[in-house]
């Protein structure tokens, strides 16, 4: 398991491993509060202010994803895999408009997750349950994602294996980050978020300004670039690739845009961190400068291309940037770029776990299981459900074959994106009766997964019959709206809603 391992980025690796791990235990003792209250273990008691919000959304939604996926999928089929950069910037209008309103609702009636404002704003206990459900199944191949992403570059460094063994890496780090989640809470991956954003940044501008350096420039890299991908289109390994988009990518390319940036605030995790916020006006900032993210997620795409432009001949997609690393930089910094990669992975995957433990805990356990949970139950439910989340994610490596790890992203969002319109349009109305909202869900579901249902692996896009092929979770939202706007004309709920106008009112906060 050892006799292949890189000692001085292995070394490197180990002691930003270590040192993001005292950090986590430590954040327990950050913004000193009582761990035992789900609020401030699962919320930070909504005392983030703009700069940890900042870092922490950024660490939140910038993930493995960014620098493993994305370029996987421009390595192995080209233009295609920046659909990634379109959705990560029309996001954050929307966002602006909509997420200060949910802040402020939430903050005036003690809501901690959406199912929380769901169950409020229609009075459905059923489509509360659905609604959180739907979030913790959603997670589970998002923090697999994660995990894919942290083992891709500890193999990198040598460390591999055998059978079960294979996994023994990546299961180490599984319980290192499963123990400091489980005693600090929100407050360790905000405060890791720091560390992990200055390195990422770090490795960036590196990778940006020294592999096109040692390439002969970008001219050079998107010429070669070029020739790859009609060596594997003209052998038939891929049925398009290039530099852009064939005419049958166009569809899959705008959809899988459209309803990513659609499901991507509705994951347990995206809303933790935005309830987690002081004020409405600290998310408002925050929409207007992750922005930033998006062009440096631009860049590291690039990497997929700079992988080919230098010969690199990775196993699987995955591997394209650990090897490029390699073979660009130095054992030591290659180190360091790696524990950058890692910690990509680990923040996210612990505002991942605590997202969807903070939504079993308020809408699936206490309602239907322990009405009379106190408090501190609370807490204790959500930190074990946090470790149960995490074993989900091993589980869905193991056995949930993909194509692309980036596909594990999509497959959730795929689910996700079915809360869209109880959340959404919730915050300006409710002409939807709860009811209605659940039939069209159901059917969204059911229909979402089976076109997704592939014979060898998962797959996100269908061809819809129309000349052109789609994201999965887009015409899965698009029945479900169709059916809970039909529903809605013959169902009217005569729920209670909770709520009040005046609890919409964001700008009250500043």
């Amino acid at each position: 398991m050892f006799e292949h391992v890189n000692v001085v980025a292995g070394g490197v690796f180990v002691f930003f491993f270590a040192l993001v791990t005292v950090l986590g235990f430590i954040a327990a003792r950050w913004k000193a509060a009582d761990l035992d209250h789900l609020l401030e273990w699962g919320l930070g008691g909504r005392r983030f202010g703009p700069w940890i919000t900042w870092f922490l959304l950024g660490g939140d939604l910038y993930t493995a994803y960014t620098v493993i996926a994305v370029p996987a999928v421009i390595y192995a089929i080209g233009a295609f895999g920046f659909f990634a950069i379109p959705y990560t910037i029309i996001i954050y209008p929307f966002l602006y408009l909509t997420l200060p309103r949910l802040w402020a609702v939430s903050h005036r009636r003690g809501y901690m997750t959406a199912g929380d404002f769901v169950l409020g704003r229609y009075g459905d206990r059923w489509l509360e349950l659905a609604v959180a459900a739907t979030g913790v199944l959603a997670t589970m191949p998002y923090i697999a994602l994660q995990l894919v992403g942290m083992e891709k570059v500890i193999a990198a460094l040598g460390f591999s294996g055998e059978g079960l063994m294979q996994h023994a890496p990546i299961t180490i780090a599984f319980v290192i980050l499963a123990l400091y989640t489980y005693r600090s809470g929100l407050r360790a991956p905000a405060m890791i978020a720091f560390v992990k954003d200055a390195m990422i940044y770090v490795f960036v501008i590196a990778a940006v300004v020294i592999i096109p350096y040692e390439l002969g420039g970008f001219g050079e890299i998107f010429a070669v670039a070029k020739a790859a991908y009609a060596a594997k289109v003209a052998a038939k390994a891929v049925p398009a690739a290039g530099l852009t988009l064939a005419p049958g990518q166009i569809g899959p390319y705008v959809t899988l845009a459209l309803g990513s940036a659609m499901a991507l605030f509705m994951y347990p995790h995206a809303l933790t961190g935005a309830l987690a916020a002081s004020s409405a006006q600290t998310i408002r900032r925050n929409t207007m400068t992750l922005p930033a993210y998006s062009f440096v997620l631009g860049l590291i795409a690039l990497l997929g291309m700079m992988a080919l432009a230098a010969g690199v001949h990775a196993e699987t997609p995955q591997d394209a940037v650990p090897q490029l690393v390699l073979w660009a930089f130095p054992d030591w910094f290659a180190g360091f770029c790696f524990a950058a990669i890692a910690l990509g992975a680990l923040v996210p995957a612990a505002v991942m776990s605590i997202g969807a433990a903070n939504t079993f805990t308020r809408n699936i356990w206490k309602p239907f299981i322990h009405p009379q949970m106190r408090s501190r139950e609370e807490a204790f439910v959500a930190k074990l459900v946090s470790l149960i989340v995490k074993l989900g994610a091993l589980m869905v490596i193991f056995f949930m074959p993909t194509r692309f790890a980036l596909d594990l992203q999509l497959l959730g969002g795929v689910w996700m994106i079915q809360i869209f319109p109880a959340v959404i349009f919730g915050l300006y109305g409710r002409w939807f009766a709860g009811p209605a909202l659940l039939g069209g869900w159901a059917v969204g579901m059911v229909l979402g997964t089976a076109l997704a249902w592939g014979e060898k692996a998962w797959t996100p896009i269908h061809d819809t019959g129309l000349g052109f092929a789609a994201y999965n979770g887009l015409t899965a939202v698009a029945a479900n709206l169709v059916v809970a706007a039909l529903l809605s004309l013959v169902i009217r709920s005569t729920a209670p809603d909770e709520t009040t106008p005046e609890d919409y009112d964001d700008f009250a906060f500043g």
